[in-house]
């Protein structure tokens, strides 16, 4: 689902998160995992939430999610340091782009 090219040059807008993401922050920032034990548990499904589904990607290591804006699918990836932010308010949107269908 995931593997976003950051020199992709498809359509990219700025997401501002809705609260179903500061949802999943705080449910991923309550498991206190690292990236590793994250990465043994992999899913690309785990978190759903509001228009927002998605879960830790190995090869990536980093979270990855899907998230649909007026019935149009858009991905978009954090590492765990943001997810943190994400969490603490610091952090309330993110580059995404259009999903390869």
């Amino acid at each position: 689902m995931c593997q976003l090219n950051r020199t992709d040059k498809k359509e990219k807008m700025i997401h501002k998160f809705e609260n179903g993401f500061y949802l999943i922050s705080k449910e991923i920032i309550s498991e206190k995992k690292d990236v590793n034990q994250w990465a043994e548990i992999e899913s690309d499904d785990m978190f759903q939430k509001g228009n927002y589904e998605g879960g830790f990607d190995a090869t990536e290591m980093e979270f990855c999610f899907r998230v649909f804006i007026d019935d149009i699918e858009y991905w978009f990836q954090l590492p765990l340091e943001s997810i943190e932010k994400v969490y603490s308010r610091q952090l309330d949107e993110v580059d995404i782009r259009l999903a390869d269908l």
